[in-house]
């Protein structure tokens, strides 16, 4: 059965392309849209850029007719621009003028004159709005990924025999009839299946001392190639960083893409870094010709040239932590370390100075081919799917692309569990032999003991 959109601004804000999303069916813009993505259009944000990208495609519509008598769509349905029904009466106290409460009237007239319509919008309080007057109201998901506790983790668990854990560590890996997969509630055996590249603990079935790692190449369960090496002097120290540790050793031509998510603390951004100066510095291929680090702090459109400074002044601010971690690996005794701060602080200036790492504003990956570089894109979950995309199809031949973050530290307003880009690329890029990910449990947490002990007890926070 045919039905009828309506959609408010921010959903275009985000996707300009939304106007295709809705198959045979028909789609209305309120006439308020239309002046709210004007206020927009000189935004030199993303935002900005996506309401100047939803401005061509409608000029495009337009020519093929009048928009508010309705233009054909490709996908079959009809865009309908809504200039009607501002004498509809809503709740006393909400105040008419106000855009939400336009597109509110639209869709109450609408149904009025028996054309029901589904009220489409990013913004939770308009929903609540139109359900308090009986509107239907949903989400865009078009953009959106499983919900957090069904979301791809890279890693998971399955038995085997002692005797087939001896066969695996001997000849290296096993077919995947050797394993089996069991609930932990019932203790049944249950099917299971596995995606390329993704990291498996293997159990004994005999004893509960024994166990093993391992990778699924697309074919079957081969050990860790990289579990004895001490990038940087840096050893794992649970199971989660050995996978990661294998992701990341792994050669730009095996796995040119990884992406890592878990809670802080998780040891994600220092071990890309202990990883990339290991790639840079110490092995011998130089694989790598610098390390490059990249947060979206700094949004991708957005002109950081009223900052005082050069460029890499300019990123100090949001680049503390990559720092933080710098200062830990230069120097690795404890004891030692902060004595004497100038020190440690010219050590830390000197990967900077030699342009052994570089930093850069994201807005400025945008349009480049990035060749042979050791690439960390951090706090990924503030990216939107749109930013994302831009960055991965920035890497060129022989560069390593790592994706970190936390989805539970969103800080982007329009942004949440299901639509952030580092969820998004993970769901996306689940199963590309391209692509190595993995999801760091809460217990992993090695920062310190506090941050162990939050982690834990603020996991469902």
């Amino acid at each position: 059965m045919k039905k009828t959109y309506v959609l408010d601004t921010n959903v275009l804000l985000q996707t300009p392309h939304a106007l295709y999303a809705f198959g045979d069916n028909d789609v209305i813009l309120p006439e308020v849209v239309l002046e709210e993505l004007d206020r927009f259009k000189k935004d030199p944000s993303e935002t900005g850029a996506n309401a100047r990208e939803a401005a061509r495609i409608l000029e495009a519509l337009r020519s093929r007719g009048p928009l508010t008598a309705g233009v054909e769509l490709p996908g079959g349905g009809l865009l309908r621009i809504e200039l009607n029904f501002r004498g509809v009466e809503l709740p006393e106290s909400w105040e008419g003028s106000k855009a939400d409460n336009r597109i509110l009237k639209i869709c109450k007239g609408l149904a009025d004159r028996g054309e029901p319509a589904i009220l489409v919008t990013k913004d939770t309080f308009l929903r609540i709005k139109g359900d308090i007057i009986g509107i239907p109201v949903q989400d865009f998901l078009n953009e959106q990924v499983a919900r957090p506790d069904s979301q791809y983790r890279g890693r998971t668990e399955l038995y085997a025999t002692a005797k087939k854990l001896d066969e695996f560590y001997k000849k290296g890996t096993l077919p995947l009839r050797s394993l089996s997969s069991i609930d932990p509630d019932t203790g049944e055996r249950r099917p299971f299946s596995l995606i390329t590249n993704e990291f498996v603990h293997l159990r004994s079935t005999d004893s509960a001392k024994q166990s093993a790692l391992g990778r699924f190449d697309g074919k079957h369960l081969t050990v860790l190639k990289y579990a004895d090496e001490t990038p940087f002097g840096v050893r794992p120290r649970n199971v989660g960083q050995r996978f990661m540790q294998e992701a990341l050793m792994m050669s730009s031509s095996e796995v040119p893409l990884v992406i890592v998510k878990g809670a802080a603390g998780t040891a994600k951004t220092f071990y890309s870094l202990a990883v990339g100066l290991h790639r840079v510095l110490a092995h011998k291929s130089r694989e790598y010709r610098r390390i490059l680090v990249c947060r979206p702090n700094v949004k991708f459109d957005e002109d950081i040239g009223y900052l005082p400074g050069s460029e890499s002044e300019k990123l100090a601010p949001f680049m503390r932590s990559v720092v933080d971690n710098l200062e830990i690996l230069v120097d690795s005794d404890d004891s030692e370390r902060y004595k004497n701060e100038s020190e440690l602080s010219d050590k830390v200036s000197e990967l900077f100075n030699r342009n052994i790492i570089t930093t850069e504003a994201i807005a400025y990956i945008r349009g480049r081919s990035i060749q042979k570089n050791w690439v960390i894109i951090d706090e990924a979950q503030n990216l939107t799917p749109k930013q994302v995309k831009g960055i991965v199809t920035r890497a060129g031949k022989g560069t390593k692309l790592i994706l970190l973050g936390d989805p539970d530290q969103i800080d982007h307003p329009y942004l949440d569990s299901r639509t952030n880009g580092l969820c998004f690329a993970s769901e996306r890029m689940k199963g590309s032999p391209y692509c190595c990910q993995l999801t760091m449990n809460d217990d992993e947490c090695e920062r310190s003991p506090l941050a162990f002990d939050s982690a834990v007890r603020m996991a469902t926070c």
